[in-house]
């Protein structure tokens, strides 16, 4: 397993870069933010996203993808991390992606994954029901009713909630096991209502009251739902983790560039060896981070099997490591760090955001401590 970059993921990334720093740098996000926009993204970056091929990262050529894998997608989201760039690339191209390509008929294939090619869809995919992530607790029932179903419960925080055309819900059946229903967000007896989060996101909280849906709402293409399940969120914390390793290489990179800069007693402040000793310290912690952020991703798509405790840890360890790099560039920015005028207080608020979704620190490192036995 290598974690360098072949020539194509290294053009991958390059492009993204470059792409992404031209069309949604911080200022494009503090931009949506002020005006207080509906979705919470721009639709215009999406569909340039999609002309792109991002959006099909992960769908089969077959459906119009590209199919790149779960490297090239952590590749493509640890560049959105750098520029805090807001998007249904996780909840769309990520996670509902992949819940329809592993669990998904051949029928929801081919009417869903190429909407998601073109950018002409948001799909959420809703699983927590509480305010902390706890994928064992689902109350949400999907009950068989003639040929279809009737689905009843809540789910909070669906990130892209405010914007989603359809939402992929966990729940469970009459069996209590677990299964994944597709359902339009205009259905009768759906209600969502919108969140603004500290990172300025637009999640939504979500009510399902006796709503009646087809038997083709169920994805039943998985011969195993509940490994399906598992192997989705793996994939999105493998994904988010890697956003938040964009959030903290870019903190860091912004704190050094303010510290050369910023001067007292007549010398630069990087000059103070109590600095440099803790950009040496966040520095050695943004290493490690990333590699075991790569074997997560290269896991996913080598050897699946043994991607579980690498997704949890890769998340611990993302979430930890870009939480310390952001709050120690707002104490190294000193008193100007607290104020909106200056971008390190955006990215130490979606280390925070970003960081709750699909598990925090504490419980990756809960899995990584169970998966190991313990």
């Amino acid at each position: 397993m290598s974690f360098v970059l072949n020539d194509e993921e290294q053009m991958l990334r390059d492009s993204a870069r470059s792409f992404l720093s031209e069309t949604a740098p911080v200022t494009a996000f503090r931009k949506l933010r002020d005006e207080n926009n509906p979705d919470g993204f721009s639709r215009d970056l999406w569909s340039s996203m999609a002309e792109m091929g991002w959006t099909g990262i992960l769908v089969e050529e077959d459906h119009g993808g590209a199919d790149f894998g779960v490297f090239a997608a952590g590749l493509l989201l640890q560049e959105m991390g750098r520029t805090l760039t807001p998007s249904p690339f996780l909840s769309t191209a990520v996670l509902a992606a992949t819940a329809l390509r592993v669990a998904g008929s051949d029928a929801q294939k081919a009417k869903w994954l190429p909407k998601i090619v073109s950018g002409e869809t948001v799909i959420g995919f809703a699983v927590d029901e509480r305010a902390r992530h706890n994928p064992d607790s689902i109350n949400t029932t999907a009950k068989k009713q003639g040929n279809g179903l009737v689905l009843n419960g809540t789910k909070r925080f669906v990130a892209n909630g405010a914007a989603a055309d359809a939402v992929i819900v966990v729940a469970r059946n009459e069996d209590g096991a677990p299964c994944l229903v597709l359902v339009d967000c205009n259905q009768k007896g759906v209600t969502r209502k919108a969140r603004r989060t500290v990172d300025s996101h637009l999640p939504a909280d979500f009510t399902f009251e006796d709503v009646a849906l087809d038997g083709d709402a169920l994805l039943d293409g998985a011969d195993n739902t509940e490994g399906a399940l598992k192997h989705i969120l793996d994939v999105g914390r493998a994904c988010v983790a890697a956003e938040s390793l964009g959030v903290a290489e870019q903190a860091f990179d912004v704190t050094i560039d303010y510290i050369k800069e910023r001067e007292q007693f007549g010398v630069p402040i990087a000059s103070f060896q109590g600095l440099q000793h803790r950009a040496a310290h966040l520095l050695s912690e943004i290493e490690m981070a990333r590699s075991i952020v790569m074997k997560a991703l290269r896991t996913l798509d080598e050897t699946p099997s043994q991607a579980p405790i690498w997704a949890a840890a890769a998340k611990a360890k993302a979430t930890a490591v870009s939480r310390l790099a952001t709050s120690e560039g707002i104490q190294m920015f000193g008193g100007v760090g607290m104020t909106d005028e200056y971008d390190i207080g955006l990215y130490y608020k979606r280390a925070q955001a970003a960081g709750e979704f699909l598990g925090d620190d504490a419980w990756g490192a809960g899995q990584v401590a169970k998966l190991s036995g313990y």
